[in-house]
């Protein structure tokens, strides 16, 4: 359990990120909700955890801002006493082929999804370092593993996801704080439903397990790296994807 942490998670106002702070929160720790434009969202997020009997605060902050990660971490470090657990899973996407993807649309992504990651990770490293004890759980994807045709960006951003984690679980792992990843495969969150049921169906036939995750699923998987009993596990990608990268 998680008693007495202090848990970041990043874009948490819907979806995985969503599903992750409730996780957290439920086995006792006091959960940040980072979101960027989803204040009332991430309100309502905060209600449910507090009417499940848990804890927790509201930040806005748009990862991609280097200055405003600075701002953010200090200030949760600041107010909260400590950072415990970390949780980078603010994304999007912008979606599109190769030869005609525009330059904005691979920063964006890019910006967001990678060094967001590295932005939060880097502030929030010194704490950890000082407490001698952390755990650092990044978003990645099975996307960034396999790649996958209309998403040069967002593979690419996971893919850096993973070689980033696995360099800062090198550098902090004799201060004791844990660095690892985890990558769903294809989850019901609002970026899928959005998919029609062709798409959808030729998804769940490249799956073994025939379906797509639910959030919960991603959210068990983070809970377990940011406990006590992952603390021999670092520099890892924990794959949830249904067999998919097997």
């Amino acid at each position: 359990m998680l008693e007495g942490k202090v848990a970041v998670v990043t874009g948490a106002s819907r979806g995985i990120g969503k599903a992750i702070a409730k996780k957290l929160a439920l086995q006792g720790a006091k959960v940040i909700i980072n979101y960027n434009g989803s204040e009332e969202k991430a309100l309502a997020v905060k209600a449910e955890i507090e009417e499940a009997g848990g804890q927790a605060v509201v930040y806005q902050c748009n990862v991609a801002d280097y200055a405003a990660c600075e701002t953010f971490i200090q200030t949760v470090i600041k107010e909260q006493g400590s950072l415990d657990i970390l949780v980078n899973n603010a994304g999007i996407t912008r979606d599109g082929l190769l030869m005609k993807m525009s330059e904005e649309d691979f920063d964006q992504v890019v910006n967001t999804n990678l060094k967001g990651a590295f932005h939060t990770m880097r502030f929030a490293a010194r704490q950890m370092l000082k407490q001698r004890s952390g755990r650092i759980i990044n978003m990645s994807s099975v996307v960034g593993v396999s790649g996958n045709a209309g998403q040069v960006n967002y593979a690419a951003s996971k893919a850096g996801v993973i070689g980033m984690t696995k360099s800062a679980a090198r550098e902090l792992a004799s201060r004791g704080v844990t660095v690892n990843a985890v990558a769903p495969g294809f989850i019901s969150t609002d970026m899928t439903d959005v998919l029609s049921d062709k798409v959808k169906e030729a998804a769940e036939g490249q799956i073994p397990l025939g379906r797509f995750g639910k959030p919960e699923d991603v959210a068990a998987a983070v809970a377990f790296l940011a406990s006590e009993e992952a603390g021999y596990i670092t520099g890892q990608v924990l794959h949830v994807d249904g067999g998919m990268c097997m």
